[in-house]
């Protein structure tokens, strides 16, 4: 059975990276400037590793707990792999997932990000890190206000060791793709906005915009996006 789901997870990586380079092409995209992160959630360690070895350069988890268990064993093994928390994080837990994180992406308020750089201080290290913010404007999602945006990079630029690499946000749970693409579309115009605002900060970088998981990447990659968090495409 396990060599089965070992089998199965290869298939479905090949799959994930056939289709986005189908879509990129469409797109008129290159399919190299996305980026795919395997979603590893609840993930047995052996078959995160059988994604590794398909191809798959960037994991991430949504509790620090899981990254913690997870993350330094799969490094040793591999590494060239980079380690993502797409979770929402409490400031209680940002010196546990500085240690084992090479991207946190889901800080969403300046109180966060002054945390990791209080936390980033006590061991000299420079953090990365994505703004979430909440496009989808739902009250139940993580994500800071989108009308907020120029004032929270504002501050979160003016700390020394916590270097912003992009953005992510979260579409909403609907079948109206109008919706769904607004919801990216309108990160991507924050974006465009801060890239053009902060043009050479040594600190803000707007290299990426993480977008789109297994049911929507289609549309995210179409309104830009250059990484995609996915999940059960790859592990179900």
């Amino acid at each position: 059975m396990l060599t089965l789901s070992l089998i199965m997870v290869q298939d479905n990586v090949r799959k994930v990276f056939s289709g986005i380079e189908e879509i990129c092409r469409a797109a008129k995209r290159d399919p190299k400037d996305v980026v795919v992160v395997g979603v590893t959630k609840t993930v047995a360690l052996e078959v995160v590793q059988q994604a590794i070895d398909a191809g798959i350069k960037h994991i991430a988890e949504n509790r620090v707990q899981e990254a913690e268990s997870k993350f330094p064993g799969l490094l040793a093994i591999n590494p060239g792999i980079k380690c993502h928390l797409i979770g929402h994080l409490q400031t209680n837990k940002a010196k546990d997932a500085i240690k084992v994180c090479s991207l946190i992406q889901s800080v969403d308020s300046f109180k966060l990000a002054q945390e990791i750089e209080k936390q980033a201080a006590k061991t000299g290290q420079t953090v990365e890190i994505l703004v979430q913010f909440n496009t989808a404007r739902e009250e139940q999602k993580f994500g800071a206000d989108p009308d907020d945006a120029n004032t929270l990079i504002e501050n979160i630029s003016k700390l020394s060791l916590v270097h912003v690499k992009g953005l992510m946000c979260m579409a909403p749970y609907t079948e109206d793709q109008g919706v769904i693409r607004k919801t990216f579309s309108d990160l991507r115009g924050i974006r465009d906005d801060i890239k053009a605002r902060f043009a050479g900060h040594p600190r803000v970088d707007m290299g990426i915009l993480s977008m789109g998981m297994s049911s929507d990447y289609k549309i995210a990659i179409e309104e830009g996006s250059t990484m995609v968090r996915v999940g059960s495409a790859i592990f179900k």
